[in-house]
């Protein structure tokens, strides 16, 4: 009972308004599939899902199509192949008017938050 009330008070951890980011993560498709699981089975269940990478959305299918594996016992065994066939690292997000790296030049009040050497002889 105690459970139920628990979600209705909703998330525990409060999301920010943040940047979106395309595709799904790899964890939420291997959790949709069933182990052990022929490759072929997972393309057709979900190959055309767009998943997250570090180079930006992918479809499944395409990425295990770099894949040697042709069965995935566990889902640790799929998770590994598709994360050695994409990589792992940072996710960048839907906005292509800044980096994801890219640093301000400027504090929260508008100033230059850098003191060059120009300006330091003032």
């Amino acid at each position: 009972m105690a459970d139920e009330d628990e979600e209705e008070a909703g998330p525990v951890v409060e999301l920010g308004e943040g940047d979106p980011v395309e595709g799904a993560p790899l964890a939420r498709v291997a959790s949709r599939l069933y182990y052990g699981i022929e490759a072929s089975e997972v393309v057709r269940r979900e190959g055309g899902t767009e998943i997250r990478t570090p180079d930006g959305p992918r479809e499944l299918g395409d990425v295990l199509d770099s894949v040697d594996a042709t069965y995935f016992d566990t889902r640790q065994a799929f998770v590994s192949a598709a994360e050695d066939a994409v990589g792992t690292g940072p996710v960048p997000t839907t906005d292509g008017e800044r980096e994801v790296d890219d640093e301000s030049e400027t504090d929260e009040e508008g100033a230059d938050a850098e003191v060059t050497e120009d300006d330091s002889e003032e």
